[in-house]
């Protein structure tokens, strides 16, 4: 079996992820090259991991012919570019979420991918952990019934980058967070958004409201699918008490609850009579192992010649959702998703 040489495009937080499961985790694949335009975040990743060519600029990384495929994990606005470069290259390619900055930007990498016969997965992890896929199954074994409603939740324990504040640039936890949700309601349901409902306020940063009056931190959203399903989210930033990743599927004869809030199953009883468990610190520590998958699925896909679970028509309709997940907010009132 052929070995698949991946080039890593970004090496921050998120792209080391990726950089240590490369690294000898995913079977049948190596981590030929990584690429930062950061010479110091470069330098940090090649001192942890192992990589036999290093670049500063992606455009260098893909004329090397012994690459098979691109891992991008560089900002958003970047991901076009690099993407449709790869593609044109024939490389394959991994994006992490958001897959483009907009829904043409998305539709230009998917066509360029599919014109140069290449892979194209997102980087929608939740589809790959195993409580969600044990769901999903659920779901699709019929246990429950017919599913009538999915809710869906995100909450986020950091404090928001002065950026953020901005929402038509970062759109606020509909986009930083519940992108993920959308994905996830999508995938359950097995139909598309037909038209949402937004609401959100400012709880937790009352001094950037006069500077940016339509910053919200928290969200709740309604939703209705195309062959009628009823959905709901809500998201939140800067929580503080941890990363929470929730979701309860209620059917006809039964529901379905995925995940909690501990970070593990231990539980404390002290001598002042109060019960007490770890909270989940982090999305990294909770989808560790879903990120494994992901990778690995990503590389299976290219083996086996299959089409990703995640593909970029999922990563056009998480765009296309948040825009207009976000337009409702905005203006107060339902949104049909065309």
């Amino acid at each position: 079996m052929k070995t698949i040489n991946c080039c890593l495009i970004g090496t921050g937080r998120a792209g080391m992820i990726h950089a240590r499961n490369y690294n000898g985790r995913i079977r049948g694949a190596k981590l030929l090259a990584m690429c930062d335009a950061n010479p110091e975040a470069l330098t940090a990743a090649s001192e942890e991991v192992n990589a036999e060519y290093l670049y500063s600029d992606y455009k260098d990384a893909i004329k090397n012919e012994q690459i098979d495929a691109v891992i991008i994990v560089a900002p958003t606005k970047f991901h076009k570019e690099i993407a449709i470069a790869a593609a044109n290259a024939h490389k394959h390619v991994f994006c992490e979420k958001p897959l483009a900055k907009n829904e043409e930007e998305a539709q230009e990498i998917i066509d360029a991918c599919a014109k140069n016969n290449v892979k194209l997965q997102v980087g929608f992890m939740r589809r790959f952990d195993a409580s969600f896929q044990e769901a999903k199954s659920i779901v699709d074994s019929g246990a429950i019934g017919e599913v009538t409603l999915i809710k869906s939740l995100t909450h986020g324990p950091s404090e928001p980058k002065k950026w953020m504040f901005d929402i038509r640039n970062s759109s606020g936890p509909i986009g930083e967070v519940n992108s993920h949700d959308f994905d996830s309601l999508r995938w359950m349901a097995g139909s598309e958004i037909k038209s949402i409902y937004a609401i959100g306020n400012n709880f937790r940063s009352p001094e950037v409201k006069e500077e940016y009056p339509d910053y919200y931190d928290t969200v709740a959203m309604v939703i209705e699918f195309e062959d009628g399903k009823l959905g709901m989210i809500d998201g939140a930033q800067y929580v503080q008490y941890g990363y929470d990743a929730r979701m309860e599927i209620l059917g006809t004869k039964g529901s379905i609850l995925v995940g909690d809030q501990g970070k593990c199953s231990v539980t404390v009883a002290n001598s002042d009579q109060q019960i007490s468990k770890p909270a989940m610190p982090s999305w990294r520590y909770l989808f560790h192992d879903a990120y494994i998958r992901e990778d690995q699925a990503f590389i299976d896909s290219i083996t086996n010649d299959e089409t990703p679970l995640v593909t970029g028509h999922d990563g056009l309709m998480a765009i296309k959702a948040v825009r207009c997940g976000l337009k409702s907010l905005l203006e107060n009132r339902v949104v049909k998703v065309e």
